[in-house]
């Protein structure tokens, strides 16, 4: 089976619940659409988590959120194959998997294009108490290049965007923080990824980021849900 969620960062506490209420194993993969929180904390709490969730019942599959790290910027990590597309996985944690944006998966049957990267509304307070921010969370214009090369491969067509964030017209502003004033924040990447949902033809996309459980039109915006890919 096939499952995507939210957002999860660091805690996998309602993940562990889900996998036994299903009944899930190995085979089975749970998408993470970004800010898993993996990559976050740097070690050995990393390394903790990491080895917790490898022995949880499941293959993670996670998408590049803007609460992590890119994994292909660390050391540790090899690009291997996976279910059609490349992966990044750390040989000591290979039930921990990492997409690769503009890489095309097949999974369940759907052809689905890999997006990641956002803009992170806490950056300017996260940079004041040393907690962890990147400079790279976003897509850089290689990887918007990259994307839009490998769309134009497959004619503009695919059957599933899995993505951490959302084309600018389905940004649910209910969901904004009061505390956030939106003029400093940086919606370059939605913008972008108007562009692509202007193109694209496509079932269904999903994405996270928001803390939103929600559907607008064909997007769907998970946080605490658990879906089954169908």
């Amino acid at each position: 089976m096939i499952y995507i969620t939210g957002d999860k960062h660091g805690d996998f506490t309602r993940v562990a619940a889900f996998c036994d209420t299903v009944g899930s194993t190995k085979d089975d993969i749970l998408i993470v659409l970004g800010d898993a929180g993996i990559n976050y904390y740097g070690n050995p709490k990393d390394k903790r988590l990491k080895q917790q969730l490898s022995e949880l019942p499941v293959t993670f599959f996670c998408i590049h959120g803007n609460h992590e790290k890119r994994p292909e910027s660390l050391p540790a990590y090899e690009e291997i194959d996976w279910q059609g597309g490349t992966v990044y996985v750390e040989p000591d944690f290979p039930s921990l998997l990492f997409a690769k944006d503009s890489e095309i998966y097949e999974l369940g049957g759907k052809r689905c294009v890999a997006i990641g990267g956002a803009y992170s509304v806490d950056k300017y307070h996260r940079i004041a108490n040393k907690w962890g921010w990147w400079a790279d969370e976003q897509p850089s214009e290689e990887i918007k290049r990259r994307v839009e090369a490998r769309l134009d491969a497959e004619g503009w067509a695919v059957d599933v965007v899995l993505s951490h964030t959302c084309p600018l017209r389905y940004i649910p502003t209910e969901m904004f923080l009061a505390c956030v004033d939106q003029n400093t924040v940086d919606n370059s990447t939605e913008v972008w990824l108007d562009t692509i949902a202007d193109r694209l033809a496509y079932e269904r996309w999903y994405c996270g980021h928001y803390h939103a459980d929600k559907t607008d039109e064909k997007i769907r915006f998970l946080f605490h849900d658990f879906l089954e890919m169908r």
